[in-house]
């Protein structure tokens, strides 16, 4: 990607690491259909609403992808796994780069409501 069309969402570099990590597109057996768009728009795409926040509904027109196409190559590519492997390639291009410093770690971790409430028959202290 670098330099080109989606250079101000996806750094330098992070295209060229996601490429190899993105499965191929399923040819659909009965032919026809329209033209996939191209994985490196739907990547861009994908970037801009993790990045940003915003809801998939408000995906810029700029990319010129449906919001539901960005959504669906995600939830595939989820399903495939591309996004912690990329996770991964891009720790270990940072580690061989010497930049990589794990002797500080920070653990993050989510609270899961009790649905149900207390236990009634416990005694309140």
């Amino acid at each position: 990607m670098g330099r080109d069309t989606w250079s101000w969402i996806v750094p330098d570099g992070l295209w060229e690491i996601a490429k190899p990590l993105i499965p191929p597109s399923r040819v659909r057996p009965q032919g026809g259909g329209t033209q996939d768009a191209p994985d490196e728009t739907l990547f861009a795409a994908i970037v801009y609403v993790l990045v940003s926040g915003c809801a998939w509904r408000a995906l810029p027109p700029c990319f010129g992808v449906s919001k539901s196409t960005a959504h669906r190559r995600f939830v595939i590519w989820s399903r495939a796994g591309v996004w912690g492997r990329l996770h991964e390639a891009v720790l270990d291009r940072i580690d061989e780069c010497g930049l990589l410093d794990v002797t500080r770690v920070v653990l993050d971790s989510a609270h899961v409501r009790a649905k149900k409430g207390a236990n009634s028959q416990a005694p309140a202290p």
